[in-house]
C-alpha cells in the first residue's frame, strides 16, 4: 500500500523512492534514480530529472524542472516557473551527458521566487530568500535576500521569512542573528542570558 499520492496523469519511472505523505499532482514526470523525502508537494507540470535528491517538506510549485545535478535540502521552496540549469556551456550538437553537469545545492529552508533562475554550479545557503525574477550567478550566503539580474544581496531574511532589520533581530519571531563569512548564524537564546 502506497503512503504517498501520485495523480493519474503523472509518470513515475522505475527506481524512484517517494517518502510518506508526499503529493505529486497533475502532469508531473519523476525520472529514474530520484529520491524524494516525506511530506513534499509537487505542483502541476513538474519534471524531476534522473538521480535528483530532494529532502523532506519540500514544495515545488507549477512548471518547475529540477535537472540532474540539483539537490534540494529539507523545506526548500521552489516558486512557480523557477529555473535550474545544469550545463554552463550547452550545445545541442555536442552533448556532454552526465559528466558535464554542474552540481547545484539548495540548502535547508531556502526559498526561490517565481521565475527566478539558478545558474548551475552554485550553493544557495540555508534559509536564503531569492526574489522573483532574480538570476543567481554565484554562491548565496545563508539567510541572504538576493534580488536582481544578476542577483545581489539586498538584506537578510529570518528563518521564519521576515526581512531582518539592521540589528538582525526578527520583529516577528524574536530570533537573533550574527553575521559570519557564510552568512547569518542564529544566536542561541541561552547565550543572550549569559
Amino acid at each position: 500500500m502506497r503512503d504517498f499520492f501520485v495523480h493519474p496523469t503523472s509518470i513515475v519511472d522505475h527506481d524512484v523512492e517517494i517518502g510518506e505523505g508526499t503529493k505529486i499532482w497533475h502532469f508531473c514526470h519523476i525520472q529514474p534514480g530520484v529520491r524524494i523525502g516525506k511530506n513534499c508537494s509537487f505542483g502541476q507540470n513538474v519534471n524531476v530529472s534522473d538521480n535528483v535528491k530532494i529532502g523532506n517538506g519540500v514544495k515545488v510549485q507549477n512548471n518547475v524542472s529540477v535537472y540532474e545535478g540539483v539537490e534540494l535540502g529539507d523545506y526548500v521552496f521552489c516558486g512557480p516557473s523557477c529555473v535550474f540549469t545544469n550545463d554552463l556551456t550547452p550545445r545541442a550538437k555536442y552533448p556532454k551527458g552526465h559528466g558535464g553537469y554542474q552540481r547545484t545545492v539548495v540548502e535547508e529552508g531556502a526559498s526561490i521566487g517565481a521565475n527566478a533562475t539558478v545558474v548551475c554550479g552554485h550553493r544557495i545557503g540555508s534559509w536564503a530568500l531569492i526574489g522573483a525574477g532574480a538570476v543567481v550567478t554565484s554562491d548565496v550566503p545563508s539567510h541572504a535576500l538576493m534580488l536582481g539580474v544578476p542577483a545581489v544581496r539586498k538584506g537578510w531574511a529570518c528563518e521564519c521569512g521576515q526581512l531582518l532589520p539592521g540589528e538582525l533581530v526578527c520583529t516577528t519571531c524574536g530570533r537573533k542573528y550574527q553575521e559570519t563569512r557564510e552568512g547569518l548564524k542564529e544566536v542561541p537564546s541561552w547565550s543572550l542570558e549569559t
